[in-house]
């Protein structure tokens, strides 16, 4: 099959595969596109380890299940049908038996393995997945439109969620994640505040498009204080920016998986019952919530396609911020 992976640090290169094949409890499925990530790049860039080289990246992938492995009569339930359309997240495998399955919080399964880390990912023809996370996609979205809301709307919505019944929610970061999300806070009646870099106001023009009540930059404080503020970029300057910007008893949540050092800040921007927190992974119930919730709103991605061997133009695209939205490699399209 054709793949682009990453064959060392910093390097990401077209290769010629074998088909792979599903094992017990797996499907396999042809893959259609999968979404393009700030982890990816994260992980290209030797800012999130990967346990081996070389790897297929990519973890919002929607395929179609041509394949079943041997299937177990615990495991027949969660098997996906053949001919299913299906999302395949970063959650890729959990063992179930440890301490955080057993009590709801697969997210942190000490053993947890992640598509496109330790698994092979999305950016390929084929994609061999554990079938507890083949997630069945809603209809009305095209293969392209719905990759995003795959990582950048789960872990948003996820996020968005351990910001409780906040009213006024900031939005730090107003890319792929922060499209998604603005558009889900609009639909459950919060007023979403906006934060860019300093100078761009296309993304703030984008954002209030999208129901935002105000944008500006993320140096900026908002006209009212924040109930929540969701951290999306990966720059730890923005959270001292982010607890100052929010009101007490309020709460800050960094949803990247990887972020630049925090700097030193006074106690005083914490005091008053203001929390600080972060965001792991997904869950399942994450997904099916999610899934469940998107078409009602409804929500609609900004997408922008690359063909598989323009992967490194995308995820370098990414980098300097040349579009809005997401971008979405295309694989099959027939």
């Amino acid at each position: 099959m054709h793949a682009m992976q990453i064959e060392r640090i910093g390097v990401l290169r077209a290769a010629e595969k074998p088909d792979p094949r599903p094992g017990p409890g797996q499907v396999l499925a042809r893959v259609h596109a999968c979404g393009v990530c700030r982890t990816d790049l994260h992980l290209l860039d030797g800012e999130v380890d990967i346990p081996r080289l070389p790897i297929v990246p990519g973890h919002q992938i929607v395929a179609t299940v041509t394949e079943h492995g041997a299937v177990s009569p615990d495991q027949a339930e969660v098997m996906p049908a053949i001919g299913t359309r299906i999302g395949v997240p970063w959650l890729g495998w959990t063992d179930g038996d440890c301490r955080y399955c057993l009590s709801g919080r697969e997210n942190l399964c000490d053993r947890a393995r992640f598509t496109g880390r330790d698994i092979d990912g999305g950016y390929a023809e084929w994609v061999v997945a554990d079938a507890r996370y083949a997630f069945e996609l809603p209809v009305g979205y095209s293969d392209l439109d719905i990759a995003p809301l795959l990582c950048a709307g789960l872990i948003g919505y996820r996020a968005l969620r351990l910001a409780g019944e906040a009213q006024r929610i900031g939005l730090y970061g107003f890319g792929a994640s922060a499209h998604i999300i603005a558009q889900v806070a609009r639909f459950q009646g919060r007023t979403v505040f906006a934060f860019t870099r300093e100078g761009d106001e296309t993304t703030q023009a984008f954002a209030r498009s999208l129901g935002a009540a105000w944008a500006g930059s993320s140096l900026e404080l908002p006209p009212e204080p924040l109930d929540a503020a969701l951290i999306f970029a990966a720059a730890g300057e923005l959270v001292p920016a982010a607890l100052r910007a929010t009101a007490k008893g309020g709460v800050v949540v960094c949803a990247g998986i990887h972020m630049s050092d925090i700097p030193s800040f006074p106690y005083d921007l914490l005091w008053e019952e203001r929390v600080l927190r972060s965001v792991a992974n997904l869950t399942r119930a994450d997904a099916f919530e999610f899934l469940t919730l998107a078409p009602q709103v409804p929500v609609r991605t900004d997408v922008h396609p690359y063909p598989l061997a323009d992967a490194a133009q995308a995820l370098e695209d990414l980098r300097e911020g040349r579009f809005n939205g997401a971008a979405v490699i295309e694989v099959d399209t027939g």
